[in-house]
């Protein structure tokens, strides 16, 4: 399930954008601090808030930090009766998401500046490009044209990276975010921030080169620029390249500030890059500090249920879904919860979740996500003829018949339900479209040796050989077979020496196990059993059958 467990202005990762506010009076060095998600650090360097600036800058803090309560007390601080006085308001208002009345406020600051002062316009628009909760974008981009006029033509990089920000606001507002971003780049070639904007762009599009390109350029010009690398660990994630992904993370983590934050971001990242046991420990341990972390509580779910934990995992869940409200919860929870009670042994429990989650879905790729959910909980309760109605139902309203993803699950369902003869059809179907296909030929080998159990026959003969011939094959990953290769072989030494008494066939099968898993004692055992005197070979030839294992 391809998805982030956060929600990215939480992170932070958008809201940074601008980088520095248009007009306040604090040194270059705080903002940096801001800019590089140090917020500890900044705010400690802005004291108390003391003065309308710093207070301002102590509201931005707050709000890229999720907590728009403090926010808009800090805002609420720097108000007063002068134009930024009215954009503080407007900001303390939008932080607890009062749009229209922050309108109000922006409205009464542009007027008494008489719409011609570009630093309280831009504030305006970064204003709007920072709040998470603007859904239209004709109120901002009044501001951003003022401001444009103002400016007598002239680009400004900070207006022009608000401005893209404030596009993002929109589904189809990516175009005219990128032209913004590019223009911000143009009017000002070493402009950090709307580099990486434009990466993190890049990467939202999946243009992947691009988006290193741009990203690299924004840690060329600001080393420390932490917000680039964790963007270049999402391309390398969703580019597959894990490892690279990880490192990168790794990096904006050792850049930026150790805090609940940043363990709270890793935690989520070793989730994406499947390293379960390692982000449990790390979730458990913002838990510890922070045990009201809603993101965190709801990942520790999710963590026991990939670690196999399955009543720790319901634990909980019921402790979240009582945790979170209405409004936090996502399509995913229901998920989970959905799977972590089946495989809790309450199937008709999590059977119940899915169905009403799938019926409240509007996103169609979200209920099919679902619908796979539904059929691994019915298979759980060994309800195999309610899996397998659902997915040929799938399979049916499916117009991209190319699409083998659920041809695949019905053959395993078919398989769960010990119909292995239309399991191997089904198999068939797949493997005439893909013949190289190693996972579908593996699984119509076990298919086949279920078929055969005695393989007198030697049914799943041609299909493990198959699989070790592309496991041969140019550009296959050893790790992706490691294990196939295991039972193939295994198989085909027990058939050569049981079937065949071909005692030199099955000593080099055996062998190549051993070459893959030097410490496999089943491999060892059948080994001692041909090379033993002959009236042991004997005694011990028909027990060897026993220790083929169907995988």
């Amino acid at each position: 399930m391809s998805f982030k467990p956060w929600k990215q202005p939480l992170l932070a990762a958008a809201a940074l954008a601008a980088g520095t506010t248009a007009a306040t009076a604090q040194t270059n060095n705080t903002q940096t601090l801001i800019q590089h998600e140090r917020f500890n650090e900044a705010r400690a360097s802005l004291g108390q808030g003391t003065t309308p600036e710093t207070a301002f800058e102590l509201g931005r803090i707050y709000q890229f930090r999720d907590m728009p309560d403090s926010a808009a007390y800090y805002f609420n601080k720097a108000t007063g009766t002068s134009p930024f006085g009215q954009v503080a308001a407007g900001r303390a208002l939008l932080a607890k998401g009062q749009i229209a009345p922050a309108d109000a406020q922006f409205d009464a600051a542009a007027k008494a500046s008489k719409n011609k002062d570009v630093k309280i316009l831009t504030l305006i628009a970064q204003a709007y490009g920072e709040s998470d909760d603007v859904k239209s974008i004709d109120k901002p981009l009044t501001f951003i044209n003022s401001a444009q006029t103002a400016n007598k033509g002239k680009d400004d990089p900070a207006l022009l990276v608000a401005r893209g920000q404030v596009y993002l606001h929109t589904d189809q507002g990516g175009g005219e975010a990128m032209n913004s971003f590019d223009r911000a780049t143009a009017a000002n070639p070493s402009y950090a921030p709307a580099y990486y904007e434009k990466g993190v762009l890049n990467v939202r599009a999946r243009n992947f080169n691009e988006a290193r390109t741009n990203l690299n350029k924004a840690v060329e010009l600001d080393p420390s620029y932490a917000p680039a690398y964790r963007e270049l660990a999402d391309m390398f994630y969703y580019a597959g390249q894990y490892d690279q992904a990880l490192s990168s993370f790794q990096k904006f983590v050792s850049l930026s500030e150790k805090s609940p934050r940043t363990d709270a971001q890793y935690a989520s990242f070793l989730y994406l890059t499947k390293k379960y046991p390692e982000a449990l420990t790390a979730v458990n341990s913002v838990l510890q500090n922070d045990p009201h972390n809603l993101t965190m509580s709801r990942l520790k779910a999710y963590l026991l249920y990939e670690t196999n934990d399955y009543a720790a995992a319901a634990t909980a869940m019921d402790a979240y879904m009582k945790q979170a409200p209405a409004g936090k919860i996502i399509p995913e929870d229901y998920s989970y919860q959905g799977r972590i009670l089946a495989r809790a042994g309450r199937a008709d429990e999590g059977i119940a979740v899915i169905k009403k989650a799938i019926a409240s879905s509007t996103d169609p790729v979200k209920t099919a996500d679902l619908e796979n959910d539904l059929a691994t909980a019915y298979i759980a309760k060994k309800d195999y003829s309610s899996a397998i109605g659902l997915i040929k139902k799938k399979i049916a309203a499916n117009a991209d018949k190319s699409d083998l993803v659920d041809v695949f699950r019905l053959a395993s369902a078919y398989d769960n339900a010990k119909k292995y003869s239309q399991a191997d059809s089904v198999y068939n179907v797949i493997l005439t479209a893909k013949p190289t296909y190693a996972p579908g030929v593996l699984a119509r080998a076990r298919t086949n040796s279920n078929l055969d159990l005695d393989s007198k026959k030697g049914s799943a003969k041609p299909y493990y050989e198959r699989y070790i011939e592309l496991s041969k094959a140019e550009g296959a990953d050893p790790a992706k077979f490691h294990n196939g290769l295991i039972e193939a072989n295994y198989y085909l030494g027990v058939y050569e020496l049981q079937q065949k008494n071909n005692k030199a066939g099955a000593s080099t099968y055996f062998q190549q196990v051993l070459a893959v898993d030097p410490s496999n004692k089943d491999a060892t055992n059948a080994l001692s059993i041909i090379n033993a005197k002959p009236r042991t070979v004997a005694t011990k030839h028909t027990t060897t059958k026993t220790t083929v294992k169907k995988k």
